[in-house]
């Protein structure tokens, strides 16, 4: 059979992702801070797009010189008095003046105990590093042990945990001049000498010389506050704690050194067994250690916070809920009238000014338009989400219905991908609080009476079951199942095992307290 080459017409049909389609997809899916960061970078990368910015109604001249007729006095030397000298004057009231003097952006604090002191204002937090080189400056050091101090100090992570082995510390130190200098006369080499003999005298210095002075650094930057600072595991933490309340060799150094996997695994009769102890005396000794402090260095930590912004919000009125979008902070958009298509005396005659305006002009139109549908699409999602959910507004998290993308695509004529994109970094305020869109959709679990509840409201359920438990005699997940089944949720063992972990919530034996 020969071979042969012929042409043939086809038609077909195909999706084409353009570059104007992935902007509008990637815009569909970020959040509102994150887009209002795209438009600032586009507002200032294209000249086409411009934003319109609210101004204050603008006086006319005569107006305002009407204005000042209206207040000025009919006879303004008729109230006057002069004040002569020697006559008593009212002494100034300053603190009706600090008072009316606004220092909080708009805050009024009626008493001064609401109002938040200057130092809080004007200074800022020290931090766990700060704390520890403030405390490092006031310690006699050398300058060899100065640099290791503060090469230490640097490694320490929030916690209060050095990150780094001595070793590194050792070899980050060295690489200074002053180190330099000194390991290649611990060597016995010049300053001529070629670049691998120098590396290696280094190494061998850190390695000799360095690392046991940093040691020599680090345990007394162990004795620095906060106490347990500088360990480099959770028992030398705990053990410099003890040693600090004068309890070495005592039970709870003896546990904390030889028995930690055994607090750990509440195995008190093995430990008491080897240490040749009562039980009870284990016991106290482990109230001791519990009352230690893990991370000594989240008290310098940061405390600020994070403030979730609501993309939609959701209101009762009457007996319906209205849907509105949060449009704050949104630039107004619109394309700047010098280059409108109408303005002909502004169109230049260099044709790639004129093809550069053209692509400019149709990448603004796209960024509107791509905007405009982007909120459409959230509100559409949103009035769907309150329609499918309306018991839960209404009642609680005990009344969240079970539900998935597909029944919101179906409701609104839109794919799935759509949905999840649309629900990806946004979040409702609702009468029930402040929820991520993606916290709507979960699964079902079946009841005894043949319907569906909500996993969240399963999850719910079993947090308020282990909250209220004795916390001597706390139930097993078989329990909760059986406790579950009582209240028509017809869920099994290992789901309740799944739950109970995705809530965080340790075992029974975790969660039984001896004491």
């Amino acid at each position: 059979m020969a071979i042969e080459m012929r042409q043939q017409m086809k038609m077909s049909q195909q999706l084409v992702m353009t570059p104007q389609l992935q902007q509008a997809i990637k815009l569909l899916q970020l959040s509102r801070l994150e887009l209002q960061d795209v438009v600032r970078q586009e507002l200032e990368e294209n000249p086409i797009l411009d934003e319109v910015i609210e101004q204050e109604e603008v006086r006319e001249p005569e107006q305002l010189e009407l204005r000042e007729r209206e207040v000025e006095p009919e006879s303004p030397t008729s109230d006057f008095q002069e004040v002569r000298t020697g006559e008593e004057t009212r002494e100034a009231d300053w603190d009706s003046y600090i008072d009316g003097y606004n220092y909080s952006s708009g805050e009024q604090y009626y008493d001064d105990e609401d109002r938040p002191s200057f130092e809080n204002l004007l200074t800022k937090k020290s931090t766990l590093g700060d704390h520890l080189l403030w405390q490092l400056s006031l310690t006699r050091f050398t300058e060899q042990e100065m640099v290791l101090g503060a090469e230490i100090i640097g490694n320490i992570d929030e916690d209060g945990y050095l990150r780094a082995t001595l070793s590194d510390v050792a070899d980050a130190c060295v690489q200074t001049s002053p180190f330099q200098e000194e390991a290649l006369e611990w060597a016995g080499l010049s300053a001529e000498a070629d670049a691998a003999q120098k590396e290696e005298a280094s190494h061998g210095f850190a390695e000799t010389v360095l690392v046991p002075l940093a040691e020599q650094v680090l345990k007394r930057i162990q004795e620095f506050d906060p106490v347990g600072v500088a360990a480099r595991d959770l028992r030398e933490c705990l053990l410099l704690q003890v040693a600090s309340l004068g309890m070495g060799g005592s039970i709870v150094e003896a546990l904390l050194r030889d028995h930690l996997k055994d607090l750990e695994g509440r195995r008190y009769k093995q430990a008491a067994k080897v240490l040749g102890v009562e039980v009870e005396d284990i016991l106290a000794a482990s109230k001791i250690i519990a009352e230690l402090d893990p991370k000594p260095g989240r008290v310098y930590g940061s405390d600020d916070v994070q403030y979730i912004s609501a993309d939609i919000f959701v209101h009762k009125v009457g007996d319906e809920y209205v849907v509105m979008l949060n449009d704050e902070g949104m630039p107004n958009l619109r394309i700047n009238p010098l280059y409108a298509p109408d303005t002909k005396a502004s169109r230049p005659v260099d044709k790639k000014c004129e093809e550069y305006i053209g692509e400019k002009m149709r990448s603004a139109i796209w960024l509107i338009k791509s905007i405009q549908q982007r909120q459409r699409t959230i509100f559409k999602v949103a009035k769907s989400l309150v329609k499918f959910q309306r018991d839960f507004l209404d009642r609680g998290i005990e009344y969240l219905k079970p539900l998935v993308l597909r029944d919101i695509a179906e409701d609104i004529g839109m794919h799935e991908s759509t949905i999840s994109r649309v629900t990806t970094a946004k979040y409702m305020q609702t009468p029930q609080g402040l929820f991520e869109l993606k916290y709507f959709f979960n699964s079902g679990i079946s009841t005894g009476e043949g319907d569906f509840i909500a996993s969240e409201s399963v999850k719910s359920k079993i947090k308020e079951l282990v909250d209220a438990e004795d916390p001597k005699r706390p139930y097993s997940d078989q329990r909760l199942a059986e406790m579950l089944s009582t209240h028509n949720i017809v869920i099994a063992r290992r789901t309740v095992t799944k739950y109970r972990e995705m809530l965080r919530i340790g075992s029974s034996s975790e969660r039984k307290k001896h004491f």
